[in-house]
């Protein structure tokens, strides 16, 4: 059975210790491979992807640069700048793997704008650490210009910190899904999409979570599946103890004990958690699936990962 699947990939399964662009894109080669098992079973695909350490080192060279003839470029252009760049290393193995297997299928990549409530409370706690560490004093000096926040990360200094508000919308969902209908492979809502404020649309300084904007999306397409990529095979409640339970097929109200009871780290299992539950409130017949790149290798002969479904 052919299914519309979002499947959501982490930036840190691109990036690992080398920040080259050569790197990256042979990482992302691996990456397609696995993917590629997910097309040949005839599923429609579009996929998201986060760019949290690309848009950090992006920053760092802005900042680097930064002068009067050359300002650095402001934070919503420097997400839409790695959309791109991802968008085409990914698109480019993508295509490369499908030849490979003698799979006759196109790749489009959408440089993605989503839509957020500009009186979110977000915008009055800002959470989301991004660009370089400095000290106590170098920190407050800036404060002290501007009206940016810095606040000190995990005793490793002093980081800037932005909004990190919930998607609304997202821009060109349409598009993606007719694309999807056309059996046209996409990829779309990279690091989180680029947040804008309706009704000007502008651009925000803001981080939209990727694993929210990817629920969206699904959401939007009215996808059958949801698969969140993440660095572990299955969830599990009492991780890291003794006493560590992998989850395998879960129901939304088991999902949702587990997560009032605290299992789920912030920032970590917890927004995955959360965007899947929140899917499968808006899609009660779909199924969403958190799990590892490397499981996809396995899909479709059984069952991978925490499978989540209804009640």
């Amino acid at each position: 059975m052919s299914n519309k699947i979002v499947l959501a990939l982490g930036g840190n399964a691109i990036l690992s210790d080398d920040a080259s662009a050569e790197a990256q894109q042979k990482a992302l080669q691996t990456t397609a491979k696995y993917m590629v098992n997910l097309i040949e079973g005839g599923h429609k695909l579009t996929i998201s992807h986060g760019n949290g350490p690309q848009v950090g080192n992006l920053l760092l060279q802005q900042q680097a640069a930064d002068s009067e003839k050359n300002p650095a470029m402001p934070l919503d252009s420097c997400v839409a700048m790695t959309q791109g760049s991802i968008g085409y290393w990914l698109e480019n193995a993508l295509v490369r793997e499908l030849k490979a297997t003698g799979i006759e299928k196109e790749v489009a990549t959408l440089v993605t704008e989503v839509v957020v409530d500009q009186n979110d409370p977000a915008f009055k706690n800002p959470t989301k650490p991004i660009g370089p560490f400095l000290t106590e004093d170098q920190a407050k000096e800036e404060m002290a210009k501007s009206e940016v926040t810095f606040k000190e990360d995990a005793g490793r200094g002093w980081r800037k910190v932005v909004a990190s508000p919930k998607p609304i919308d997202i821009i060109g969902h349409k598009t993606i899904n007719t694309l999807l209908d056309n059996d046209i492979i996409t990829i779309s809502a990279g690091g989180g999409g680029i947040p804008v404020v309706a009704p000007s649309m502008t651009g925000v300084e803001a981080v939209i979570d990727k694993d929210f904007a990817s629920e969206k999306l699904a959401e939007l397409v009215e996808a059958d599946l949801f698969i969140i990529l993440t660095g572990v095979d299955n969830v599990a409640i009492n991780y890291g103890t003794a006493d560590e339970q992998k989850l395998e097929t879960i129901t939304v109200s088991e999902l949702k004990e587990y997560k009032e009871a605290g299992h789920f780290a912030a920032g970590s299992m917890l927004p995955k958690v959360e965007a899947v539950l929140t899917f499968l409130e808006n899609k009660p017949k779909g199924k969403a699936i958190i799990t590892s790149l490397e499981c996809l290798a396995d899909f479709g002969k059984k069952e991978v990962g925490t499978v989540i479904v209804a009640d």
